[in-house]
């Protein structure tokens, strides 16, 4: 497995004071994604967990909906000619792949390719858009997730972060039942990389759609999170920070019950606060 954290070198100031010390740091490293030998986009994500990624994303763009659909999925290693931006790489570089092959190809709209459903389009067009390829459309039960067990989450979540707790810099996304138990956590240093981890894993463990599930976010809730988890069945989304106007509509379109400002015992319900009691 590569890699996720290195050690570098640093001079650091305290006081005044200078001193020469090594620090460690998030690895961000390229992943291409190929579906039946075609490739489909290459992201900077931290190394790990890759064909969760790789499928979370397929999950996410509506091309997959159930384990089923996936034949294989295995991860490689390919090789790139060195960059001209990059004249001290002296010899080919080593890239990681992931390389997909699915039972039956289905792709998103022509209009848009291989790309977010947000990708050039205005919001309302990229809610309609999102809403038309839900797995299934949301039914909002009432009072399923408690709020005491909802502000035990993000605690969960930071003290499970190893990563983070060497780097500082990493994302992280957490699923959990409705009883507060973590299911899976993923890290990453794309918060859209994150939930496409945790999303993924869902997938090939078979557990989609995650309508009786939280999916529980380290920072903020923006509109690609919540289309991702929409997209995989996610009853409750829950952030430690704000959600965006665009991400509020979407969930309240979506049937998805989304909350921000997860603090401590504090919280805003921003869509569907029936299922909260």
């Amino acid at each position: 497995m590569s890699r996720r954290s290195d050690r570098r070198p640093i001079v650091r100031y305290e006081h005044g004071v200078a001193t020469t010390r090594i620090d460690t740091v998030a690895v961000e490293d390229p992943l291409t994604v190929s579906v039946d030998g075609e490739e489909v986009f290459t992201t900077m994500r931290t190394p790990g967990d890759d064909i969760d990624l790789a499928l979370g994303w397929l999950v996410s763009d509506g091309v997959v909906s159930h384990a089923d659909d996936v034949v294989s999925a295995r991860e490689c290693r390919t090789f790139a000619e060195p960059s001209l931006a990059d004249p001290g790489l002296d010899s080919m570089t080593e890239r990681t792949a992931v390389e997909v092959e699915l039972r039956t190809l289905r792709r998103p709209s022509p209009r848009h390719g291989w790309t977010s459903s947000a990708c050039g389009i205005c919001g309302t067009e990229a809610i309609d858009e999102v809403v038309d390829r839900l797995l299934a459309p949301l039914t909002v039960t009432p009072d399923i997730a408690k709020a005491s067990m909802l502000s035990s989450l993000p605690d969960t979540l930071r003290q499970s972060q190893a990563v983070f707790d060497r780097t500082g810099g990493l994302h992280a996304a957490g699923l959990f039942t409705l009883s507060g138990q973590l299911l899976v956590l993923r890290e990453d240093v794309g918060r859209h990389n994150a939930v496409d981890k945790v999303i993924g894993w869902a997938l090939a463990e078979q557990r989609l759609p995650l309508t009786e599930h939280v999916l529980q976010l380290s920072g903020r809730a923006s509109f690609e999170l919540v289309q991702k988890a929409s997209m995989a069945g996610v009853g409750v989304v829950a952030a430690v920070s704000a959600p965006s106007s665009l991400a509020v509509e979407l969930a309240d379109r979506a049937g998805v019950t989304l909350i921000g400002f997860l603090r401590d015992d504090t919280m805003n319900v921003y869509t569907h606060p029936v299922r909260v009691h």
